[in-house]
């Protein structure tokens, strides 16, 4: 999929999930991509050697630009994790008005992350896609209002205009109608640009990115008003990781391996996080993107929170209640005509 959770294009990037329709993991085959991915490995912003004799030569497709938020994987790389597990990683770079689903539905990546949202959309949509673990415990996406506009309420949002990532809607259009709400919904790339000049009444945004960049563009916390999805029943679970369930299915050894990988760069990450945000400004640099470190740490720090639990440790677990609220509330809203059973869509790989 995998990933249409690919979609993002922020200000600091070109953001979410204009592409998120955001950020998926997905591979329609069951071999390893190389012969599917040999443009885009040749651009990888990780510069995974392929000259590794022996490794199984595998490609990951986050579904947004160099940032943070995927400094698990960027240090999984870094550190030779991925090469431990036999496997020569190539990160696929993220391109503008290419989505995730474009990139899941044609099998040029064999993992992909994605948010919850995003990937039943795409398995409802016959994508046979699978989660094969959900590193990401709960929602960060809030909707965010001025204090000035005299938005304090659900209610007060009706009738106004928000901006929304493209490929990104679901979960606001399942808020909206749940509330009843007759919200215009303007696509936004990663800019916090029409919200700072009043063109939307309402912007989208994720604790760990977007909230921060407006405070850092000189807004005070103080005025501004947040509505966490989370906190009206839209606990829509994000980064999760998907793969086909082909190779789910023909090379469970590698799945595996690919997760454990993965958590051992996180963890990694998160204890030494001066080096994490260090490797991203570095291959954030070598893609000519704007980063801050600042921000990047503040991202870091958020991605921990939703990352590890009070006793901090990872849970890669993908409740059944948690799955089935949002595959219902999507059902129920419209957004997707069958929801997949819970015993399809999750399949996990590693009991953690």
């Amino acid at each position: 999929m995998l990933l249409d959770v690919l979609f993002r294009v922020g200000s600091n990037y070109l953001k979410r999930y204009i592409g998120l329709a955001f950020v998926l993991l997905l591979i329609v085959s069951c071999q390893p991509a190389k012969e599917r991915n040999e443009a885009a490995a040749a651009e990888n912003t990780t510069n995974s050697s392929t000259k590794n004799k022996g490794l199984k030569q595998v490609t990951f497709f986050p579904y947004w630009v160099v940032n943070a938020q995927f400094a698990g994987y960027y240090m999984a790389v870094e550190k030779g994790y991925y090469q431990n597990y036999g496997i020569d990683l190539q990160i696929i770079p993220y391109q503008p008005f290419i989505t995730t689903n474009e990139i899941i539905k044609e099998g040029k990546a064999d993992f992909a992350a994605l948010w919850l949202v995003n990937a039943i959309e795409l398995k409802a949509s016959g994508v046979d896609i699978v989660n094969i673990a959900q590193p990401s415990t709960r929602s960060s996406l809030m909707l965010i209002t001025k204090k000035t506009s005299n938005i304090s309420t659900l209610e007060q949002m009706n009738g106004k205009k928000a901006g929304i990532w493209s490929g990104f809607e679901m979960q606001p259009k399942a808020l909206f109608k749940k509330y009843n709400l007759d919200v215009t919904i303007l696509p936004i790339g990663s800019s916090n640009n029409l919200f700072l000049m009043d063109g939307v009444d309402i912007t989208i945004a994720n604790w760990f990115d977007e909230y921060h960049s407006l405070l850092n563009h000189g807004l005070d916390s103080n005025e501004l008003n947040t509505f966490f999805f989370a906190d009206y029943g839209l606990n829509f679970l994000e980064d999760g990781i998907y793969c086909s369930a082909e190779m789910r299915k023909n090379d469970p050894e590698l799945c595996a391996n690919f997760v454990k990988a993965t958590l051992e760069g996180w963890k990694f990450a998160f204890d030494n996080p001066e080096a994490a945000i260090d490797l991203v400004m570095k291959y954030a640099h070598e893609a000519k993107l704007p980063v801050n470190k600042v921000h990047q740490k503040w991202m870091l720090d958020r991605y921990e929170d939703l990352y590890r639990d009070s006793n901090n440790e990872f849970n890669t677990k993908l409740q059944k209640e948690e799955y089935e609220s949002v595959g219902h509330i999507l059902l129920e809203s419209g957004l997707i005509n069958t929801m997949p059973s819970y015993d399809e869509f999750y399949q996990p790989i590693i009991d953690k």
